[in-house]
C-alpha cells in the first residue's frame, strides 16, 4: 500500500481529494504509539458493539476514538499556530489545489 500524498506543510493527507488532518508530528514516538494503540482499541470496541447490537457500548466506544484521535492532534484544536482548519475540505477548493 502507497502512502497517501502529503500537503507541503505536512499538515494533511490528501484521500480521494479530500484533506484529512495528520497527527502531530512533534509527539514523541512513545507518546504516540501509545495514542494509536488507544485508538485502534477503541476501534476495535467499535466493531464489537456494531456486531453485538450495543447501543451504549457503542456510544463509549465512539467517545474512546474521539479522545484518542484528539490526543493524536487529528481531530480538536489545531495543533499548528495560526491559518484555519481545512479538515474534510476538498483540495481543489483550498490553497492546497495545485
Amino acid at each position: 500500500m502507497t502512502a497517501p500524498p502529503v500537503t507541503p506543510d505536512g499538515r494533511y493527507i490528501v484521500v480521494r481529494g479530500q484533506l484529512w488532518r495528520r497527527a502531530n508530528p512533534d509527539l514523541s514516538d512513545e507518546l504516540r504509539q501509545a495514542h494509536v494503540a488507544d485508538l485502534m482499541k477503541a476501534r476495535r470496541a467499535v466493531r464489537d458493539a456494531l456486531a453485538g447490537g450495543d447501543p451504549a457500548a457503542l456510544r463509549s466506544a465512539r467517545g474512546a476514538v474521539q479522545v484518542a484521535k484528539v490526543a493524536l492532534g487529528e481531530r480538536g484544536p489545531v495543533w499548528w499556530a495560526g491559518d484555519e482548519d481545512l479538515n474534510r475540505h476538498m483540495a481543489r477548493n483550498t490553497r492546497y489545489a495545485d
